[in-house]
């Protein structure tokens, strides 16, 4: 009689992460986070609490809407972002679902109005980094265009990984400082051109992170759906005893 192959996965032996492993990457990302979230709060104060205008703050006392707007949306998408990288959370759809109607629109507005800012703000530190604001700007913007594209089309693969490349981008501001404050211990004030390829330097680490994130998401998605003949998958036949 003719038998039919059935297949059996045995269970990874990989360990599991332990909750203190699966929380390090969001604890750091918060971390990152609240260098720019205080400097913004540092900001807010001072608009609030009328502080005494400098070159260095006229811009934000003439036009204070765009760096509310920006501040306020940074502050949501840098620290409710991070959430998204907790493997606990990231599997609930009711959780993912609910943070991510509020980290799209917050990241929108995170970057348009950031967009905004380099485009029409006066700096009084000149604008040798312009293009290089715009640039990463727009392509945080389109990210999460594409992010959303790839949400509608139920390609949740290409979703990560644009939202993905967009929080990395969105949360550099942390990395900048990181990136400038040794240059400026070690080395002295960078100038115009050296500020502006720092902050190129710290976009850059940033993306080159996200896209080992994304790869490495994709490896594990591809060992969590092995194919038959993987050492890990067992071709048994259904009519055959099984021994033990």
């Amino acid at each position: 009689m003719t038998t039919r192959p059935s297949i059996a996965l045995q269970p990874s032996s990989r360990p599991k992460p332990s909750r203190g492993s699966s929380w390090a990457v969001p604890a750091a990302l918060i971390l990152l986070s609240l260098i720019p979230v205080a400097a913004g709060a540092s900001r807010m104060s001072e608009l609030v609490g009328g502080a005494a205008i400098t070159p260095q703050n006229a811009r934000f006392f003439a036009s204070p809407a765009p760096v509310v707007v920006h501040i306020v949306s940074v502050t949501i998408y840098s620290l409710l972002g991070a959430f998204q990288f907790v493997p606990a959370l990231r599997g609930r759809r009711g959780w993912h679902r609910i943070a991510g109607g509020i980290l799209i629109p917050a990241g929108l507005f995170a970057a348009l109005s950031g967009l905004w800012m380099s485009a029409f703000y006066p700096l009084p530190d000149g604008d040798t980094d312009v293009p290089v604001r715009l640039l990463f700007g727009s392509a945080m913007l389109a990210s999460i265009v594409l992010g959303v594209i790839a949400l509608r089309r139920r390609d949740y693969v290409r979703h990560g990984a644009w939202m993905t490349r967009g929080y990395a981008i969105g949360v550099a501001a942390g990395t900048q400082a990181l990136v400038i404050l040794p240059w400026m211990l070690l080395v002295g004030t960078p100038d115009e051109l050296t500020r502006a390829l720092l902050m190129t330097a710290a976009w850059v680490i940033n993306l080159a992170v996200a896209e080992y994130v994304i790869h490495r998401r994709a490896r594990l998605s591809a060992r969590t759906h092995r194919p038959a003949g993987h050492p890990n998958v067992l071709i048994r036949h259904a009519d055959a005893p099984h021994r033990p």
